[in-house]
């Protein structure tokens, strides 16, 4: 047999039993389980959703669609229409929510985070329907001075640009207030009573079930997984509902650094029960979830900003990756060369969902790979915070919305942060940041691959002193990146496939329905089971070794600030500079 037929023999093979023995192939698996789920669950409804924007267009479009120099008040109202039509507001929509609920938002009492009863309930909603009743009559009234401004900016035939401003500033001002009373009429719908801890049992045995099938095809015990899985889900509980506290959301402390916190208390203390260590696969349960954050990546919603944000995202990424990895190495000096790596892409990309990608491809310790999503936590609280605030304080008003966005977009690394620190400025903003994260998102499984290509055919080339074949960066190339890339093509093409029916379509059906009905319900979930066992997982007498002499935490600090200031003069050149009609529309 010639060599070439063995290797391709031999490929053959390795495919075939791969793929039902590994986790980066079961995390695909998995995650197309919960995707095709929600096409099954939602896709009957597309005749419904598709009349709801018809109603929509009938009643605002012909306002909607005049030629002004400006977005008008109708413009809105038929956006806002048309979001209203969401396929998860469908009744089965409506169970799965219930199903993947997290522990309620709480204050003194932590037991409110699982149940209350009708007594507190009464309270809580006559706070909140005041509270909800001053927001909306200030929203209602900044509508009426919109549309006054508007008025006179159409009395003048939208020409006079100082009233084409004033009208755009006063509508911009009353979405603003519109998103604060919406906040506010979720808190009224939530302040109802409630008993959670029937929805968290049938949870904790779904997942139990669902991770299970995969860890009996990779040959280990169900059994062994299922009462070890209980430990960690409960910790998870915990953890959600210390993210919950009330003071905790406020400054932004979210539940990824409870939970590593919890973990590492465990196994640095009592130690992690043996009983529970086969329910910790930290790879297992974030790559399952890191495919269905490929069905978010939508192409389509990321041509809104377009080519200049393309520039911010897929630019300024990958300078600051390599910049920051010499700097590692030849300044820092760094010891290991995956740990250097792990922390570039947590920093430069999109925090823990690219450590965990690179971190595969390059075959980092896990103790590297939880000291970078470590640094990640911590950098990412306390951006959200700061960013905004800054922005607020020292930025031109005329500034403020796009570029403030794009800049909190490109540098803040967890998507969540990023939409919350984005909502702190208006709803512009929050869009450009959520968008420009969503592009740069799409650079996690380029980065795995030439990572895994780099380290197979330089770094292990040296160490071993072999040259390394083809088929070696196969073996090594994470495979749920495949997944990742492929659940983001399949939904962008029915995205764009649904808009092509009717406008707004895709956003009804995908957006709101497969992925936040959906994918993003179990994704949390998943998330948090894998930084629970991030921290059961991890010794602190393991990191210390890694953390010798600060100098993770110094890389992490001049990279993030090259990229604070590189990413803020890319937004500026982007967005004012090359695309000023561009941003003019947003």
């Amino acid at each position: 047999m010639s060599d070439n037929s063995q290797i391709v023999q031999d490929i053959g093979k390795w495919e075939w039993s791969e793929m039902w023995k590994k986790e980066d192939w079961w995390a695909v698996w998995l995650g197309f389980v919960i995707l095709v789920a929600g096409m099954i669950l939602y896709f009957p409804h597309t005749g419904a959703i598709k009349t709801k924007i018809d109603e929509a267009a009938a009643k605002y479009e012909k306002a909607a669609n005049r030629t002004t120099a400006i977005k008008t008040v109708a413009w809105y109202k038929l956006k806002d229409a048309k979001a209203k039509a969401k396929a998860k507001n469908v009744p089965a929509g409506k169970f799965m929510s219930k199903l993947t609920k997290k522990p309620a938002k709480w204050t003194t009492n932590p037991l409110d985070a699982f149940f209350m009863g009708s007594e507190k309930s009464k309270a809580r909603k006559a706070k909140a329907q005041a509270k909800y009743d001053s927001v909306k009559e200030k929203t209602d009234s900044l509508l009426a001075a919109a549309l006054a401004s508007e008025q006179l900016a159409e009395a003048a035939e939208f020409s006079d640009e100082k009233l084409n401003a004033n009208a755009k500033g006063a509508i911009m001002v009353w979405r603003n207030a519109k998103l604060l009373s919406g906040k506010a009429k979720k808190k009224l719908k939530g302040a109802k009573s409630y008993n959670l801890i029937g929805n968290f049992i049938l949870l904790g045995i779904f997942l139990a079930v669902f991770f299970g099938i995969g860890i009996v095809f990779m040959g280990q015990s169900f059994t062994r997984f299922v009462i070890g899985f209980a430990f960690v889900f409960f910790i998870a509980l915990i953890t959600y509902a210390a993210a919950s506290q009330a003071t905790m959301k406020h400054f932004g402390v979210g539940y990824a650094a409870w939970a590593i916190s919890i973990g590492l208390l465990i196994s640095n203390t009592v130690g992690t029960p043996e009983w529970v260590k086969p329910a910790v696969q930290t790879e297992y349960y974030i790559k399952t979830g890191l495919i269905l954050l490929g069905a978010k990546i939508l192409f389509e919603k990321i041509m809104t900003i377009g080519t200049a944000g393309i520039f911010v995202a897929w630019v300024v990424t990958p300078v600051v990756w390599l910049v920051t990895y010499w700097f590692g190495q030849k300044i820092v000096k760094i010891p290991s060369k995956r740990l250097n790596a792990t922390i570039c892409s947590d920093m430069s990309v999109c925090g823990v969902s690219a450590a965990v990608a690179t971190a595969s491809a390059c075959r980092a310790k896990k103790e590297e790979l939880t000291l970078a999503v470590g640094l990640s936590m911590i950098f990412t609280s306390i951006m959200m915070i700061l960013m905004p605030a800054i922005i607020h304080n020292f930025f031109p008003e005329d500034k403020i919305l796009v570029l403030g966005g794009a800049w909190m977009g490109g540098t803040i690394d967890a998507t969540g942060a990023v939409v919350a620190a984005g909502a702190f400025l208006g709803e512009t903003a929050m869009n450009v940041a959520a968008t420009i994260k969503m592009i740069q998102n799409v650079l996690i499984g380029v980065m795995a691959f030439f990572v895994a290509l780099y380290f197979t055919t330089k770094v292990e080339a040296a160490e071993t002193g072999h040259k390394v074949g083809l088929i070696e960066i196969w073996y090594r190339f994470p495979k749920f990146v495949l997944g990742f890339i492929a659940a983001s093509l399949i939904f962008s093409f029915a995205y764009s496939m649904f808009n092509n029916q009717v406008p707004g379509l895709g956003s009804s059906m995908i957006d709101q329905g497969v992925i936040k009905g959906m994918s993003d319900l179990f994704r949390g979930w998943f998330f948090c089971l894998s930084f629970v066992s991030i921290g059961l997982a991890t010794n602190f007498k393991e990191l210390k070794e890694h953390f010798k002499g600060g100098k993770p935490l110094i890389l992490y600090v001049c990279g993030q600030s090259f990229n604070l200031i590189m990413t803020l003069v890319m937004a500026y050149i982007m967005f004012y500079l090359v695309f000023p009609k561009l941003t003019a529309s947003i």
